[in-house]
Formats: C-alpha cells, sequence, structure tokens
C-alpha cells in the first residue's frame, strides 16, 4: 500500500505540446503570388462596382434643390419611393412580365434541353449552337433587330400579310407591346438557361437511367420522374437569374421607345423611371433612392424563393 501511495503521490511527467506548424517560406511566397494576381480584378471590382455603390446610396440619404441647397433627409427617399404610384405601377409591370416570362423560359429551356440531352448526334450540337445564338447577341442590337421586324412599315411583317391581303399586326402598338417584350426576352435568354439545364443533365450518372429502363420506365417517365426530380438545384438558380433580371428590366424597352410610338412611357419599369429622374429632371437622389428601392425588392424576392425551394436548392 505504501509503494501504491508512493506512486500515486509522484510528479506526473507532462506531455510535451505539440509545435505549432508554420507555415514555410514557399508557402508564404505562394499566398503574396495570390493576391497579386487578385489585385487587378479587386483594384476593377472596388473602383467601377463597389465605390459607385457607396456613392449612389449615399447620395440617396440627401436631396438637392435651388432653394435649400443639399440636405441630410435620412430614408424619407426611401418612404417617398415605396408610397410613390410611378414607383409602385412600375414594380406592378414587372411583376406581371415575371409571372409570363418567367415560365415560358424555363419551359421553353427545359424542354429543349431534355430533347437534346436524348440525342447523341451532330445534329445535337448543332442545335445546342442554334439555340444559344441568341444569347450572344447584344441586347440593344437584339433590340433594335426585333424593333425592325416588328416594324409595319419597314419589316418583313407588312409583306407577308400583304401576300393575303391582309394589314400587319402593330406589335409595337399600347396593347400589344407587351406580349412582343416578352417574346424578346425570351428569344434573347431562353438559350442561356438551356445551357445551364443541359450542363446539368449531363452530370447525371448514366447507370440511373440503365436502372430505370430495365425497371420498365419509359422516356417520359424518365424525363418527368428521374431528370428533372435531379437536377432542382439548378432549375432553383435558373428561376433565381431570371428573377433578378426580370425586375431589373431596362434595356429592351428603353431601346423600343423611339419606334413604339408612345407605347412605352419612361416610367414603364423602375430601372427606366429612375433613368428619367436622373437624367432628364436632375432628380439624382431621388433616382438612387429609387434604385436601391429595387434593389431591396429583388432581394425580397429572391429571399423569399429561395426559402420556399430551400429543399430544391440544397439550403437548409
Amino acid at each position: 500500500m505504501a509503494t501504491t501511495t508512493a506512486l500515486s503521490s509522484a510528479p506526473q511527467a507532462k506531455t510535451p505540446a505539440p509545435a505549432k506548424h508554420r507555415p514555410d517560406k514557399n508557402y508564404r511566397r505562394r499566398q503574396r503570388w495570390g493576391w497579386v494576381f487578385v489585385a487587378p480584378f479587386a483594384a476593377i471590382f472596388l473602383t467601377f462596382l463597389i465605390l459607385p455603390l457607396v456613392y449612389a446610396f449615399r447620395m440617396s440619404l440627401f436631396t438637392s434643390t435651388l432653394a435649400t441647397g443639399t440636405k441630410f433627409v435620412g430614408a424619407d427617399n426611401y418612404l417617398k419611393a415605396f408610397s410613390d404610384p410611378i414607383f409602385l405601377q412600375g414594380l406592378a409591370t414587372v411583376a406581371k412580365f415575371a409571372l409570363i416570362m418567367i415560365p415560358a423560359q424555363m419551359l421553353i429551356a427545359l424542354l429543349a434541353a431534355l430533347v437534346l440531352d436524348n440525342l447523341a448526334t451532330w445534329a445535337s450540337k448543332f442545335s445546342r449552337l442554334m439555340i444559344f445564338v441568341p444569347y450572344a447577341v447584344p441586347v440593344v442590337i437584339g433590340a433594335l433587330m426585333w424593333g425592325f421586324l416588328y416594324s409595319p412599315r419597314f419589316g418583313p411583317a407588312g409583306s407577308i400579310f400583304g401576300i393575303f391581303g391582309l394589314a400587319a399586326p402593330e406589335f409595337l402598338a399600347q396593347d400589344s407591346i407587351f406580349g412582343s417584350l416578352v417574346n424578346i426576352v425570351t428569344w434573347q435568354w431562353a438559350g442561356y438557361y438551356m445551357i445551364i439545364i443541359y450542363a446539368a443533365l449531363r452530370g447525371i450518372d448514366p447507370g440511373i437511367y440503365e436502372a430505370a429502363v430495365l425497371d420498365g420506365a419509359s422516356d417520359r417517365q424518365i424525363a418527368w420522374r428521374i431528370k428533372v426530380p435531379m437536377i432542382s438545384s439548378s432549375l432553383v438558380m435558373v428561376v433565381i437569374f431570371a428573377l433578378i433580371g426580370t425586375l431589373q428590366f431596362f434595356t429592351e424597352p428603353q431601346v423600343l421607345r423611339g419606334v413604339a410610338q408612345g407605347a412605352i412611357p419612361t416610367s414603364y419599369t423602375p430601372n427606366m423611371y429612375a433613368f428619367s429622374l436622373a437624367f432628364s429632371y436632375s432628380q439624382f437622389n431621388y433616382a438612387s433612392a429609387i434604385s436601391f428601392a429595387l434593389g431591396i425588392v429583388v432581394f425580397v424576392f429572391s429571399f423569399l424563393f429561395l426559402f420556399l425551394t430551400r429543399k430544391q436548392s440544397g439550403l437548409k
């Protein structure tokens, strides 16, 4: 017992703490070179995006008039924006576009991707290229081209309908400009979304299809019960892209204003309204507030959509 007590009371040898790992010189050198390569992009990103955003946000907190000069108003411009009937009408317009345009783009892109995924010939590669080509056309040029095609006087519509003794439809009239713009944007972006969906389809293990065929599944069942559920995260991403782009709708209606015979007012969309306030009426402070108010709306809608589709997008 004495021996045991003596042993238990004897001081225990301490295990030396492991030495801290210190990065070698080569690792630190590689880190420095990494920052060197990132620096040009970081400088451009900071100069042409972050700093203008900070400056524009600062402007949105002030008001400037000839009578009172520049005065800090805080959130007053934002409260004014969300109670401005012109801004709210523009939001209603882009919301209407989103309800029509996004499902149309998604349906066309998904169907095209599913069809091309089943083809393994040279026609598949050619078809992918042809569907994607409209996205490669600059948006301004595409809008001008469609403006020419829609024109009843200068476009081909007048000649085609004239063959049958009919007058060409007024595609740029106030009653039909909505459908004309939906057609332009769908033509421009459906191919881009198709490529994203097609890439997701090509990432699925072909063994899953073989097992489904052995179980007696048809091509239609494989497409809608296997392929579409397995690319749900990519579909969610595409919808987010389309939602953000639709809420920021600007270029196509702005370009077509000159040939649309008054069918597109300067406040047709929120971005057009902000552009008009800034460059037609010199209300730069309120225009900045309108732009950031639209950014808030875009963030809220995107967040809500991601929250509602968190299971499909893989988010918890």
